[in-house]
């Protein structure tokens, strides 16, 4: 496909076409009623300038990257100039934020510019941190580098990595402060703000439900049920009165398939509000998350959430199945039969726990199905493992590939704990019990590959296309956005390109595997982040 200026590109409106607006063009914060979205423009800023372009996300709408940093198409990114076709809206919407019903919360700082239509998908093109709405509250409605970049460079990331996500496409300076105070403590700052263009066939969410429900506004819940379903799970085969159940059903997959992939890569999104979880199945606002260096199933990057732990790595898979409860409480007023909502939870359980148990089987490069006792008792040996000492999970899973160098000379597993070593965050420190538990389940790993159908070069290339070489690890994302707020914004798209083939071992990216360093323990923006970062 060739590629072409975003100016030639024609802007659909399906969304504001088929759903009811808010009638008042008020920008300030307020209750919207009887609406999906409120028609706001973008606010402008001062000097747009493009800091980073992804090329693939520029594919998807046959646009191709600007040759000018300023101008042009980097004032529409930037929000100071629309487009024909274009009929911005912030949605409306609800959602349950640690636990508690919040009510109205909406987008309050994205704007989205329309929909284009490419290659028979339809895209929502997206500004976050394009300025107030009415569903800003409190807020400016604006975004800061550093959170900014976080999205550019992780969306991208999980897109490569094999992950449902939304997607980013470019990421531009504004030339304006933005005033935040990054951990509520009272040192709020003036920091650089951006822009994220980002992605996605749609951006509706559970709370998107979930508030004409709780408002008993079960005309608008349908209409926007009717509208979501019809165009994007349009190969739904059933009649008018199981449609809604089926669709349930088919929401839940898609969650759970996510929710396994996030666990596979030890990614933690940090804030599961119902209103941050897609109708896609998508991995959608890139706030506070983290990735797990040390595997820590209580391991959660928001500061916000540090005593309560709600959302931490390892209760991600029970928050998804509670959050879908909620929505499925929300749809209950369009089923006939309640049983069939209960029936799509116990598919998300169904699927996630098969999913996730195939992707760890293809972690270890084993075949599923042959040894399912045995591989139970081996996965929770290893999971066990890995909480022992401080281990970093990428490292650990790619190392153990290396096990399998040899595809005739049988494995000595006396031979295997030394060349894990670099995994290890003090390996110095290992106990005689930590030595002798992890050769324990090292020695029944290898056993279990001997029966295994894979030759060891053909489990080596399994391995090696499960576990990622590359992640974009908290502190060199860190690294670079200290770099960024200095003005040297070129690394943003180096560390993208490396993050481009996550699975492939290149020399020139070995700097970007190393494990966290002892002064990014604790440190701000590594492993302490907030709902501003």
């Amino acid at each position: 496909m060739s590629l072409v200026d975003l100016d030639t590109i024609t802007f659909d409106d399906s969304f504001v076409r088929a759903l009811p607006a808010d009638p008042s063009t008020v920008r300030a914060p307020r209750e919207v009623r009887e609406a999906c979205y409120s028609f706001v423009a973008p606010t402008p800023v001062s000097v747009p300038r493009l800091l980073a372009w992804s090329d693939e996300a520029g594919a998807l709408l046959g646009v191709k990257r600007p040759t000018e940093a300023t101008g042009g198409l980097i004032d529409v990114l930037g929000g100071n100039r629309l487009l024909p076709g274009m009929r911005p809206f912030s949605a409306c919407y609800g959602g349950h934020q640690f636990g508690s019903w919040a009510g109205q919360l909406g987008d309050g700082r994205a704007i989205s510019l329309g929909e284009v239509v490419a290659a028979n998908q339809r895209w929502e093109v997206q500004l976050k941190g394009a300025g107030l709405t009415p569903y800003s509250r409190t807020a400016d409605g604006r975004a800061v580098l550093r959170s900014s970049i976080r999205e550019f460079v992780c969306s991208e990331a999980m897109h490569h990595l094999g992950v449902p996500t939304t997607r980013a496409l470019c990421l531009v300076g504004t030339g304006d402060e933005v005033v935040r105070d990054m951990f509520y403590d009272g040192r709020a700052r003036a920091e650089a703000g951006a822009i994220v263009t980002r992605l996605a066939p749609s951006f509706v969410r559970f709370g998107n439900f979930e508030l004409p429900a709780r408002r008993g506004d079960h005309g608008l819940l349908k209409q926007l049920a009717d509208y979501v379903i019809a165009e994007h799970f349009a190969d739904l085969n059933a009649s008018p009165d199981a449609v809604y159940g089926l669709w349930f059903h088919e929401i839940c997959r898609r969650t759970a398939v996510m929710i396994a992939h996030w666990m596979r890569i030890g990614f933690i999104h940090g804030v599961m509000n119902t209103d941050n979880m897609s109708i896609l199945g998508l991995t959608i606002d890139y706030g506070p998350y983290g990735w797990v260096d040390n595997y820590d199933p209580g391991f959660t990057p928001n500061t916000t959430d540090a005593a309560g732990r709600r959302y931490c790595f390892g209760n991600q898979p029970g928050i998804a199945q509670w959050n879908l409860l909620q929505l499925a409480r929300a749809l209950l007023p369009l089923v006939d039969r309640p049983e069939i909502l209960e029936e799509g939870l116990k598919l998300y359980r169904s699927t996630f726990e098969t999913t996730y148990r195939g992707m760890l089987l293809d972690k270890l490069g084993l075949t599923e199905g042959d040894h399912h006792d045995e591989d139970e008792v081996l996965l929770e040996g290893l999971l066990a493992c890995l909480t022992l000492v401080e281990i970093d999970m990428t490292l650990f899973f790619r190392k153990l590939s290396t096990l399998h160098d040899d595809a005739t000379t049988p494995v000595d597993p006396t031979t295997l704990l030394p060349r894990l070593r670099e995994a290890f965050y003090d390996a110095d420190s290992l106990t005689d019990d930590h030595r002798a538990q992890i050769t324990r389940w090292l020695d029944r790993y290898v056993a279990r590959t001997r029966v295994d159908r894979r030759t060891a070069s053909e489990r080596r290339a399994l391995m090696n296309r499960s576990n990622p070489y590359v992640i974009p690890r908290n502190y060199i994302v860190q690294q670079v956005i200290d770099d960024a707020e200095q003005g040297e914004t070129s690394r943003i798209e180096a560390l993208l390109d490396a993050l481009r083939h996550p699975y492939e071992e290149r020399s020139e990216h070995a700097a970007l595997t190393a494990k966290r360093p002892d002064w990014a323990r604790n440190a701000p923006g590594c492993s302490a982040l907030s709902c501003s970062s």
